[in-house]
């Protein structure tokens, strides 16, 4: 387990100011794992320019007025953006969502304990994520009688996709030093609980899901990459798709939640370079069942949609699996 720490002040008055509480969309059910809480309360909001201060980084510049005041805080890792009143923010230019829209009081620009703790600290000021032992679960989504999403073109499956994918990117991981593992290698169902247990029985220091993605509704104009990383403890989703949204729930894999923004930005960066696809952010979510028992840094990429006829075209493309592979074996090196 990681052992995260905060160089925020909670105790200092004139820095520290309370907004009206959020509250969770649900209550807590009983099987829900509640322990530990939350890291900061989550009424507890922070001068971002004390923060920035205190971490020896740039104070934070505006950037803009409209249509809404914009701020943007750097350091040597690179720059976040930061939209008062907006969860949308980014990170070198990528989307990133945040848990609550920046606030401005008395000149200065607050910002939510849990987005320092979890959002901004890991990317402007945290220790770079390491990579252990080098061993890595590759998990192609679906497989068997589930098949995941149909191309819009011709109904190919998405398993057909995602495990052309990860038996592209095993080889390359492995000449780069890793020692790889895929959850499938053949045409299989396997249950999300089994792909936690296989990433566990293999001491896995990353784990990688790999998907194709589609709307609900076959809306063939909506296209792009994303990619999810599990929601901390206390914090909205960026998305729940009609799932509930319990902010007090913690799940094994939140003990690496900083490492796991760390790695989906990293890999979503490299994917969007070396793709050219549109960007539809990194998410934090909690309805994503293969992540929830993860024991170490896990992300979850949808390398595109099905649903979209110019995207399913690429993706049906091998060359263009090809490309999204050398893209997450480029980033782990």
């Amino acid at each position: 387990m990681s052992n995260e720490t905060s160089s925020l002040n909670w105790s200092d008055t004139n820095l520290v100011k309370k907004l009206p509480a959020p509250r969770s969309i649900r209550p807590m059910t009983p099987a829900v794992r509640t322990n530990p809480p939350p890291a900061a309360p989550v009424t507890t909001w922070t001068s971002l320019n004390r923060w920035a201060a205190e971490n020896k980084i740039s104070a934070p510049r505006r950037l803009s007025n409209t249509p809404v005041a914009t701020y943007a805080v750097g350091s040597t890792n690179g720059t976040m953006v930061l939209d008062i009143g907006s969860r949308e923010a980014t990170w070198n230019g990528v989307e990133i969502q945040l848990g609550f829209g920046p606030q401005f009081i008395d000149d200065q620009v607050f910002v939510h304990g849990l987005d320092l703790y979890k959002n901004l600290e890991p990317l402007l000021s945290g220790p770079p994520l390491t990579f252990g032992n080098r061993v890595i679960v590759i998990d192609p989504g679906h497989g068997g009688s589930n098949v995941g999403t149909r191309s819009v073109l011709d109904g190919r499956l998405e398993k057909e996709f995602t495990l052309d994918w990860a038996k592209r990117l095993a080889p390359l991981l492995a000449t780069n030093g890793w020692q790889v593992f895929l959850t499938r290698t053949n045409d299989v169902d396997m249950a999300l609980s089994n792909r936690v247990m296989f990433a566990e029985a293999h001491h896995a220091d990353l784990f990688i899901s790999l998907h194709f993605n589609s709307t609900p509704d076959r809306n063939k104009k909506i296209a792009g990459l994303e990619t999810y990383c599990s929601t901390p403890a206390g914090m909205p989703s960026s998305l729940m798709r009609n799932y509930s949204d319990i902010w007090s729930q913690y799940f094994p894999n939140n003990s690496f939640d900083a490492q796991n923004l760390q790695l989906a930005v990293l890999l979503h960066t490299a994917l969007l370079r070396a793709s050219d696809e549109d960007d539809r952010g990194v998410r934090r979510v909690r309805f994503i069942g293969v992540l929830h028992g993860q024991r170490h840094p896990a992300a979850l990429i949808e390398g595109g949609y099905l649903s979209n006829p110019h995207e399913a075209k690429r993706i049906e493309n091998p060359a263009f699996r090809q490309k999204l592979a050398q893209a997450v074996a480029d980033a782990l090196r």
